[in-house]
């Protein structure tokens, strides 16, 4: 297993640990814990695409493991934030449901030998979204609007990364005769 796959692996072991301290009153200071756990899985998805491109270490696990790992992590982030009442639920079906469509709209581009890149807008759209899932775990109140307008970009990024992929690769949902 090459560096690029173990960071990504990392990446996913670190869930566990940060839905424990995120959720869990262990100690004081569990909230910065889990923001300290958050950051750095965010930044093992930086790192390790970064890696995996300048030393020709693409794999195919790294193409379905890596993108599965971020899913997994924010999607976590996301649905633990609901029950501490961080966020509305309509917010996180939104992202959440977005990510199931893509995930669906590549399998069927696959099946039909179509490879789907990520976009810039899908790049953009998880930046924001590991940004606000940051501020949301932070809770500073003196940083409140500013939270709440980084969260709805990343909503808004959500969507149109969503329409983005759908009307760029609209022939891929036409069936083949």
């Amino acid at each position: 297993m090459n560096l690029p796959n173990k960071l990504t692996m990392f990446r996913v072991v670190l869930i566990p640990f940060f839905i424990v301290f995120l959720l869990a009153d262990i100690t004081s200071c569990d909230k910065w814990i889990a923001l300290g756990i958050f950051i750095i899985a965010s930044l093992t998805d930086l790192l390790d695409g970064k890696i995996a491109r300048k030393y020709n270490l693409v794999t195919n696990f790294g193409k379905f493991m890596d993108p599965l790992a971020d899913k997994l992590l924010v999607c976590s982030a996301l649905i633990c934030l609901i029950e501490l009442e961080k966020i509305p639920a309509w917010m996180v079906i939104l992202i959440i449901a977005r990510e199931f469509i893509i995930s669906g709209f590549r399998l069927v581009a696959s099946d039909n030998g179509v490879v789907i890149a990520a976009s810039y807008w899908g790049k953009f759209k998880t930046t924001f979204q590991m940004a606000a899932v940051c501020l949301l775990i932070a809770d500073i109140s003196l940083l409140s609007v500013f939270t709440q307008i980084v969260l709805w970009i990343a909503v808004i990024l959500t969507v149109v990364s969503l329409l983005d992929y759908l009307i760029k690769n609209k022939d891929v949902m036409k069936e083949n005769k």
